[in-house]
């Protein structure tokens, strides 16, 4: 179990974000965050998304390192998360990639350069990154991403 920091005002809006407890309104989140997870394909078995102060908890499944992290992400990069607590088994175990917060003024260029040396290595972080992201020139200050080993 492991627990992931995340900027709580960046990321997608998926439901109103509210302060105290709210059991219906917590619910209704971990339900949207479950559907994103869907949406995006990931395979994760027995998916378990909860919602509570900010902190939402997953379970389940995955298939691979590289989709556990993927779904990290995608519960993560939601605003109104401030931490995510991992609790998710990996059927193959694989190296684990580190997670990059961007900053204003980073490109997936600029943090290739940075992590990895070669600024050309821009398509390794896309690639890690999908389906999360649909185009490489579009990434937010606050937004957290996978930075896989290079092979």
């Amino acid at each position: 179990m492991a627990l992931f920091d995340f900027v709580k005002e960046a990321g997608e809006k998926l439901f109103d974000v509210f302060s105290g407890r709210d059991e219906a309104k917590e619910q209704q989140a971990s339900k949207k965050m479950s559907d994103v997870v869907a949406g995006l394909g990931l395979d994760v078995a027995g998916l378990e998304v909860s919602f509570k102060d900010g902190v939402a908890t997953v379970g389940g499944t995955a298939a691979s390192q590289e989709e556990k992290e993927k779904v990290l992400l995608a519960i993560g990069n939601t605003k109104g998360v401030a931490k995510v607590e991992d609790r998710i088994q990996v059927k193959k175990a694989e190296p684990e990639a580190r997670f990059y917060t961007v900053k204003s003024g980073d490109t997936l260029s600029k943090i290739a350069k940075t992590e990895y040396g070669n600024a050309n290595k821009y398509m390794v972080i896309f690639e890690a990154n999908k389906p999360l992201l649909k185009d490489p020139n579009k990434i937010y200050p606050g937004q957290s991403l996978r930075i896989p080993p290079l092979q």
